[in-house]
Order: C-alpha cells, then sequence, then structure tokens
C-alpha cells in the first residue's frame, strides 16, 4: 500500500467530531465521561437525600404546635434512648443478628454441597434453585408466607398430622417470640426474614467454597485431623469471607425492611416501622431521620469490619 494512501477512516471536520476523536485516543477520558452521568445521579439524588437526612435529623418538633423547629439541636437524638425508642432499635438488631446467624447455618452445608458435589447440569439446577424464589414478587411470597403461618395454615395442618401440635404450642407459648399463632409472632417474623434473604447468604458462600482448594482437605486429613479439626481450622477460616460477605446482605436487608413486620408479626415496632410511622402518621420527620441514620451507622461499622475480614474478594 503506497504511503499516499488515504486513510481507512478520514479525519473528520468539525469542532464536535475533532473532540470525539480525541476522547476515543484517551480511554481515561473515556471511561470518565461514562462514569459521569451515573456518579452525578448517585451524588445528587442518592448522596444529597443522605445528606438531607441527616441535617433534618438535627432539628426538632415543637411539642404544642407540632412543626419542625429549624435549629441545630440534638434533642431529637436524645429521644432515641428513650426507652421505647430503644427498645425499637433493639428488636430490629436483636432480629437481624438472628436472621443472620441462622441464614449462615442453613446456608453453608447447602453452599459446600454445590461447590464440592454439584457437577454440570446439577450445578446448573443448584443456580437455578436457589434463584427461583428471587424471581417471584416480594410481597406475593410474604402474602404466601401469611397464609402458611395462620392459625388455619398448612404449617398448623401439618403439626398437627405428625402429632406435634404440642411442640408447637410451647414454641407459641414462649415469652416474647410466641403469639396467639405464628403469623402474628416474631418467631413467624424470623422464619420469613430467613426464607426471603437465605439465597443472599448462600451464593457468597459457595463462592468463597469454590475457592477453597480440595487438596489442601486431603492434606489436613493426611496429617491426622479430623473432619471436625479439618472443618474448625481449615474450611471454615477460608470460607469465612464468603459468610461475612453474605451477613452484609442478610443483616442490612433485615434491619432496614419495614413489610415483613408489618404484615408477619406483633404490633411491635422495627426500625422500618417506625421510620414510616413517624414520618407518616406522626409527622415527627426529625425523628424519622434519626432513626434512619441508626442503620446506616451500624452498617457504616459492620461494613468496616467485613472489609478488614476480606469479605467483598468474596462478592
Amino acid at each position: 500500500m503506497s504511503a499516499l494512501s488515504p486513510a481507512i477512516f478520514a479525519p473528520r471536520s468539525g469542532p464536535l467530531s475533532r473532540a470525539v476523536d480525541w476522547v476515543i485516543r484517551h480511554p481515561r477520558m473515556f471511561v470518565f465521561l461514562m462514569v459521569l452521568p451515573i456518579s452525578l445521579w448517585l451524588g445528587i439524588v442518592y448522596i444529597g437525600a443522605l445528606i438531607a437526612l441527616l441535617i433534618q435529623s438535627f432539628f426538632s418538633i415543637d411539642e404544642y404546635s407540632g412543626l419542625i423547629v429549624h435549629e441545630f439541636t440534638l434533642k431529637t437524638y436524645a429521644e432515641l434512648f428513650r426507652s421505647y425508642n430503644l427498645d425499637i432499635i433493639i428488636r430490629t438488631v436483636s432480629m437481624a443478628a438472628a436472621v443472620t446467624l441462622a441464614a449462615a447455618v442453613i446456608a453453608f452445608p447447602i453452599a459446600y454441597f454445590a461447590a464440592r458435589y454439584a457437577r454440570g447440569k446439577w450445578k446448573a439446577l443448584f443456580y437455578i434453585g436457589v434463584m427461583l424464589p428471587l424471581w417471584s414478587s416480594y410481597l406475593v411470597k410474604v402474602y404466601a408466607w401469611k397464609l402458611v403461618l395462620a392459625k388455619e395454615g398448612i404449617l398448623n395442618w401439618l403439626f398437627a398430622k405428625l402429632h406435634l401440635t404440642w411442640a408447637l404450642e410451647a414454641a407459641l407459648a414462649l415469652p416474647v417470640v410466641g403469639g396467639n399463632s405464628l403469623s402474628v409472632s416474631y418467631l413467624g417474623t424470623f422464619i420469613v426474614f430467613v426464607y426471603i434473604w437465605l439465597p443472599y447468604m448462600i451464593i457468597p458462600v459457595q463462592a468463597s467454597l469454590e475457592r477453597v482448594p480440595a487438596p489442601l482437605l486431603e492434606a489436613a486429613a493426611d496429617l491426622g485431623a479430623t473432619p471436625a479439626q479439618s472443618f474448625r481450622m481449615v474450611l471454615f477460616p477460608l470460607a469465612m469471607p464468603g459468610i461475612v460477605a453474605g451477613s452484609i446482605f442478610t443483616f442490612s436487608l433485615t434491619l432496614g425492611d419495614y413489610i415483613i413486620p408489618q404484615i408477619i408479626g406483633s404490633s411491635r415496632l422495627f426500625i422500618g416501622q417506625a421510620v414510616y410511622t413517624q414520618q407518616g402518621t406522626a409527622g415527627n420527620i426529625p425523628l424519622a431521620a434519626a432513626f434512619t441514620v441508626v442503620p446506616i451507622v451500624i452498617m457504616g461499622l459492620y461494613l468496616w469490619g467485613a472489609r478488614k475480614m476480606g469479605a467483598f474478594d468474596a462478592l
């Protein structure tokens, strides 16, 4: 080809065309311009909303007029430490911790089987089975569980057929967690939370177990370790980043959810319900904002600890 032959793409004229050509020749600028719109969206809509929320939490509400007093004060945060508000925070954090622990215990053997023994079509079937519940409507699943857990539901019928009604009645008679039926008890709320968020624990744990070399467990057995010792000293520590990664989802989603406690459970509030009630029925936006800051702070500390444990590598 002659040196004087025209280029395949002749240079375009005009300032806009030259600007486009310059951007294409500079990959970093191209990536920056591609990321800029979503960054602006997150910065203005999401981060901006959080900042506005934080500002609102430092205001207070006049007890007589019900109007918001736009003066800086910590009075609203002090209200969080009143017994009834503190009960809401403790109740929510306790439920989130219990759901996370139960999800980890249930997810680990499922994820281990998928990582070690499932191959080919069986592994594909595993992923479909885990992800299938996520394809259905969240509200449909919750209302379906309300029918299942009701006093006339299939779970009560199953316990009666197995002659285990006494066990169900004993569980419902427990203080705090019990109730008239599973559909109006904390135990029922706990069951539904675990079911809804379980896939978010299984997938990170399975991904973490996939990275554990099989010869490592064989070497531990060759050195005389029992299966329990191999699990405690080799498998569990290496799988811990995946468990912590899954707990980020289960803990945070339980912490902020208000639909499940609203539909299934007792009349005692969780943080999400308190926020909804304070900004809606009560009209106390500063207190609602202060309640919203609580899970943000908790999850900030939780994510900091998870990052230290290498959990983000398993996401």
